[in-house]
């Protein structure tokens, strides 16, 4: 699995139910605190400080990505960072992705304040058209992640595998 990963609450959790985990953020301070978590939940991930254009996304190699609340990034990194997950996916890997809709504006619990960085059904669609959408939904929940995902929150979910 490989994803942004923040402070690790994602990438411990899935080391712990057995996966062999890649994860990276921009930060160094929060790949610190993963790596504490990592320590404290004794799992191995695999953490690395980069961004997503510098990051190696090598072609074929993950049976799965995991970007959740990946939306820092604006429609032009927005399209190369969803190419470069499609790259490093194998043939049968799955791609579990979670965001905020446009709806989220009006709830201000987490998430970027432009809708740019927001994501829709249509956009989903259109950007892993590649991909057999096994589920996408929008939905509202309650969400108690970190600090900067707390509250009711407008949330679009995709489960999608490579053909």
């Amino acid at each position: 699995m490989r994803g942004a990963d923040g402070e690790g609450r994602n990438s411990v959790w899935l080391a712990g139910q057995g996966l062999v985990v890649d994860a990276f953020d921009v930060a160094s301070l929060g790949v610190a605190k993963a790596r504490k978590l990592a320590g404290e939940k004794g799992v191995s991930v695999n953490f690395s400080v980069s961004d997503c254009d510098a990051y190696p996304w090598p072609q074929d190699s993950y049976d799965g990505v995991a970007a959740i609340f990946v939306q820092f990034a604006d429609p032009a990194m927005r399209e190369r960072l969803f190419a470069n997950i499609l790259r490093c996916l194998k043939p049968g890997g799955t791609l579990v992705l979670q965001g905020y809709t446009p709806k989220q504006l009006d709830y201000k619990t987490g998430g970027p304040p432009q809708v740019t960085h927001l994501y829709t059904e249509a956009l989903l669609r259109q950007a892993f058209a590649d991909l057999e959408v096994i589920e996408l939904r929008e939905y509202e929940a309650e969400l108690t992640e970190g600090d900067h995902h707390r509250g009711r929150s407008a949330l679009i979910g995709l489960v999608a595998r490579r053909r």
